[in-house]
């Protein structure tokens, strides 16, 4: 399964990620925030760098938009996650059940 263990912002709408695969590099976020609804506030910057790692773990923000460890593995290193590193669904955390 694909993690996000490190993450800094960098610059515009641009982070750069390290992940448990040991690959690392900067995916630039703009496009998805543009077309989003709930990422609309993050188009200000000061509140995209608000950015977090949260329990999957992967970028998450105040708003409530988050992208899938997988798109920003994806982003950085232009090739897909291998089927046996990234699980296509995730279990439901035990408050959530």
């Amino acid at each position: 399964m694909i993690e996000v263990l490190e993450a800094a912002y960098q610059e515009e709408y641009k982070v750069w990620l390290r992940f448990n695969t040991g690959e690392s590099g900067v995916a630039d976020l703009k496009d998805l925030l543009l077309k989003y609804k709930v990422a609309a506030p993050l188009i200000d910057q000061n509140e995209f760098k608000k950015f977090y790692l949260d329990e999957w773990p992967t970028l998450a923000w105040p708003c409530g938009f988050d992208v899938a460890p997988e798109t920003l593995y994806e982003r950085v290193t232009g090739k897909r996650p291998d089927w046996q590193q990234s699980a296509m669904v995730h279990e439901a955390r035990e408050d959530y059940k």
